[in-house]
């Protein structure tokens, strides 16, 4: 679910949305009117056996927004192919979430003429965005993870393959290179890619799946490392 930390401890604010328990809520991001944006990587499947989301290759994700003053959740977009990494725009007018099975990030207008409406932000991505984070100038840092090898596009071809993994989800590593190396891209504010980074072999870092800059720095966030990674963009 999602839920908020502060000096009194931990608050439970959404554990539930239309009756069913929230299992994998993924990234959140908040407003300046206190409104809360968070995705829901999947309403089938849990953190636990994310996995059987990659094989069935369906829109089991959505978007929500919290309203902390009616304490109301509603519904902004459903069938996301999982939902990941949440952004706002640096003057709020619209948000952006990652698709991570589609290789592409949404835009949906919360003001002014398009408001309500959804486009395609960014797609044909070189890897699976995880999740994305505003820049100080207005851009924005995705952080990529490799799923669609040649290995894995087999996967989606055989259901014998689909079965032997669901049933020994160990075997997952075997078709999946996401841990061998590490991809970010900063992307503007009209979804043209401005710079890329990339540790192909995972010498340094592997495995980045958030990206966040600060005071000339971007600081990297790993599924495999024990650190955080701080690469100087002075001169880059």
């Amino acid at each position: 679910g999602l839920l908020k930390v502060d000096e009194d401890g931990v608050t439970t604010l959404v554990s539930h949305f239309n009756g069913s328990k929230i299992q994998f809520a993924d990234d959140v991001i908040e407003g300046e009117d206190g409104s809360l944006y968070f995705s829901i990587a999947s309403t089938k499947f849990g953190l636990h056996n994310w996995y059987f989301d990659l094989l069935e290759a369906r829109p089991n994700g959505q978007l929500l927004k919290f309203d902390p003053q009616t304490k109301e959740t509603s519904l902004l977009l459903d069938n996301l192919y999982f939902a990941n990494g949440v952004a706002l725009s640096s003057d709020q007018r619209y948000l952006l979430v990652c698709e991570t099975w589609k290789s592409r990030c949404l835009k949906h207008w919360l003001q002014g003429d398009l408001q309500g409406k959804t486009e395609i932000f960014i797609d044909n991505l070189p890897g699976a965005p995880d999740n994305i984070n505003l820049a100080p100038d207005g851009s924005f840092w995705i952080a990529l993870i490799e799923l669609s090898n040649k290995e894995m596009k087999f996967v989606h071809t055989s259901k014998i393959v689909k079965h032997l993994l669901a049933t020994f989800p160990k075997l997952i590593k075997f078709v999946q290179a996401s841990h061998n190396k590490a991809t970010v891209m900063k992307v503007s504010e009209d979804g043209k890619i401005l710079k890329r980074f990339d540790d192909a072999e995972g010498t340094v870092v592997s495995f980045v799946t958030s990206a966040v800059e600060y005071e000339g720095n971007l600081y990297l966030g790993s599924l495999n490392s024990n650190f955080v990674g701080k690469l100087s963009l002075n001169n880059l």
